[in-house]
């Protein structure tokens, strides 16, 4: 039956936190959100085979894309970088440091803004 979902996640150890995420990571990946997105309003019959038709194109031409990569007729991508570790920016306020420096707010407010 299309467009049924049975998913099950086992609790361990009264975690329920860990099958909570466990539980939307298996959603996620069965679209079940992407669906129900969808179906949040009517789709007219003509819209729905204009999706239908475009969601073919893009998987045709993805599998066109990995069969050549594969073949070695078009280059892999790309490889991401690993983004460095976040640093803590400075804070500024009274429970948090020091005052921002005196022209700081006027170059941010600009100079009609300020009163």
């Amino acid at each position: 039956m299309k467009g049924t979902f049975f998913l099950q996640v086992s609790v361990r150890d009264n975690n329920v936190d860990q099958a909570l995420r466990i539980l939307k990571k298996k959603m996620q990946r069965e679209g079940v959100f992407r669906e129900m997105k969808r179906r949040r309003f009517y789709e007219k019959p003509s819209e729905k085979a204009a999706r239908k038709e475009a969601e073919a194109v893009r998987r045709a031409r993805k599998a066109a894309r990995k069969k050549a990569q594969w073949e070695g007729l078009a280059a892999a991508p790309k490889k991401k970088k690993a983004l460095p570790a976040r640093t803590a920016r400075p804070q500024f306020g009274v429970a948090n440091g020091p005052a921002p420096p005196a022209g700081a707010v006027a170059r941010i407010l600009g100079a009609d803004d300020r009163r």
